[in-house]
């Protein structure tokens, strides 16, 4: 059986894994107790890991780089240790850049938290006090959507469509004089 596997990675990383039809397996918030050192960045990793079966097929929320605190830099270890864990299994991943996300669940690529809460009830009837679980849940269902038949609305087409066939990327302009 497939299973659909969303990570949103933090200082409390969000994990929620799917069934084919949708259904919820596992729903988790695994956070390390005391402060983030690199013992307790490894346990984030390792136990976020440890989920994550060879077969499965996995989403992963990119980075924010509009975020800021003191957070942000324990954020990037996590999510960076994350996608090398899956690398050296060679476990492939999509990443999910956040307006994606909220795109996904919105149908435009804004919103706060938040205002994601409703319209993932809605449309999945899924709750959970987690942004980051939450998160993670619009993660497995994107995933999910790009294997199996499942009915979406044009945002969500468009981006299952920008995640299958990502935009070309413009070439860096030359700077004057080198």
């Amino acid at each position: 059986m497939n299973r659909y596997v969303g990570v949103d990675h933090s200082t409390k990383t969000g994990v929620a894994i799917l069934d084919p039809n949708g259904n919820v397996l596992k729903r988790i918030e695994i956070q390390a107790d005391g402060a983030l050192d690199a013992a307790r960045i490894n346990d984030v990793v390792v136990r976020t890991l440890r989920l994550i079966q060879p077969t499965d097929k996995v989403a992963i929320e990119g980075f924010s780089y509009a975020s800021t605190g003191s957070f942000v830099g324990q954020q990037y270890a996590i999510g960076w240790a994350i996608r090398i864990g899956l690398y050296v299994r060679r476990q492939k991943y999509i990443e999910v850049a956040p307006t994606q996300l909220k795109k996904f669940v919105t149908g435009v690529g804004k919103g706060s938290k938040e205002e994601l809460i409703l319209p993932i009830y809605k449309r999945w009837g899924f709750e959970h006090p987690s942004d980051n679980v939450r998160d993670a849940f619009v993660l497995a269902q994107i995933i999910r959507a790009i294997h199996e038949p499942v009915q979406l609305t044009k945002p969500q087409q468009e981006v299952i469509h920008n995640l299958i066939n990502p935009p070309a990327k413009k070439p860096a302009k030359k700077k004057k004089g080198k």
